[in-house]
């Protein structure tokens, strides 16, 4: 007998607490198990999450989008890549007010250092500065490609502010169902809307990500395996400060006599680490790594928001965030 089962309800001993989420988006326990504890009912919230505070039913609706983003100190790769999806999510939510925050704030204090200032507030900043102009429902929507180490910030932030707000949700990344329990399959929706060039052969596409020491960081492995599905066997994920790393790959594809590797980044935006590690002139770069080895290296610079079809599917993710609020 499977333990879990696909959410219906919630649980009436804790409706008070927890708001269900879509049913597509959370599970329940057994019904054997008798009045749960909060915290196994706070495990069952996947997905998209959502919060509704009974203290605060009578007051009006007024709504907001706050677009969480890592940010980058690239101005270019801002306009490009971020406020371009910014602006697809406002144009896809018309009558809702639509706020970009970055969740670095690092990136917020370099931007100010050279540039002047920093259109851009954090997460905080901006859920303080909303709760104060009236707004009472808000949806967060994330930037982030896997459910890592930046999403749980995310989450953290979600149960920090939902009870501050009439209703609360929060979207899941650009990457988060892997098609299990008849659940979407986002890797698969992503991989094959990369703008990949064709294959070619003894040419090897090397897509650097970022990489996490969080165990989401097995999403890579899901993608290896989409491509793989997708007979893309000349297409290769590698990460900066995860696994794989460069060298996981650089000797296989030797052996293979792969002649020419095409580098790509495989993250939001293509800036520090694309410009630099990715495609630099250092010694330690990728790109003249690969070629001291031999190869013959060409960097594409282009953040995976310049994608409209990645674009399109963050605007899906804003869409669910929307849904779970508005219901």
């Amino acid at each position: 007998m499977k333990s879990w089962k696909k959410f219906l309800a919630v649980s009436v001993a804790c409706s008070s607490l927890f708001v269900a989420a879509p049913a597509d988006a959370a599970y329940t326990l057994n019904e054997e198990v008798a009045n749960p504890p909060v915290a196994l009912q706070m495990a069952t919230q996947i997905g998209v999450l959502k919060y509704e505070n009974p203290n605060f039913q009578s007051y009006m609706d007024k709504d907001a989008i706050v677009v969480l983003s890592f940010g980058t100190t690239f101005k270019d790769q801002r306009t490009k890549a971020i406020d371009a999806t910014a602006k697809a999510i406002q144009a896809a939510h018309p009558k809702a007010k639509v706020l970009t925050a970055f969740t670095s704030h690092i990136v917020i204090k370099h931007i100010i250092e050279n540039e002047g200032k920093c259109d851009y507030l954090t997460p905080e900043q901006t859920l303080d500065q909303l709760k104060k102009e009236g707004y009472t429902r808000v949806a967060l929507v994330s930037l982030d490609i896997i459910p890592g180490m930046e999403y749980k910030y995310d989450i953290a932030l979600f149960h920090e502010y939902k009870t501050q707000f009439k209703k609360m949700t929060l979207g899941t990344p650009l990457m988060y169902w892997q098609g299990q329990e008849e659940q979407p399959d986002d890797v698969d929706q992503v991989m094959r809307s990369l703008d990949l060039p064709a294959y070619k052969k003894g040419t090897a596409i090397l897509l650097m990500a970022h990489g996490t020491p969080d165990p989401s960081n097995a999403y890579y492995s899901v993608m290896q395996e989409k491509l793989r599905a997708m007979k893309r066997n000349d297409v290769h994920i590698y990460t900066v400060e995860g696994w794989p790393r460069l060298d996981d790959w650089a000797g296989k594809l030797k052996m293979h006599k792969v002649e020419k590797i095409i580098l790509m980044p495989l993250m939001m935006v293509a800036g520090d680490h694309a410009n630099n590690d990715m495609a630099g002139d250092e010694e330690d770069s990728h790109k003249v790594i690969l070629q001291k080895m031999g190869f013959k290296v060409e960097t594409k610079l282009q953040g995976l928001g310049e994608n409209k079809k990645i674009r399109d599917i963050f605007v899906e993710r804003a869409d669910e965030a929307w849904d779970a609020l508005i219901k």
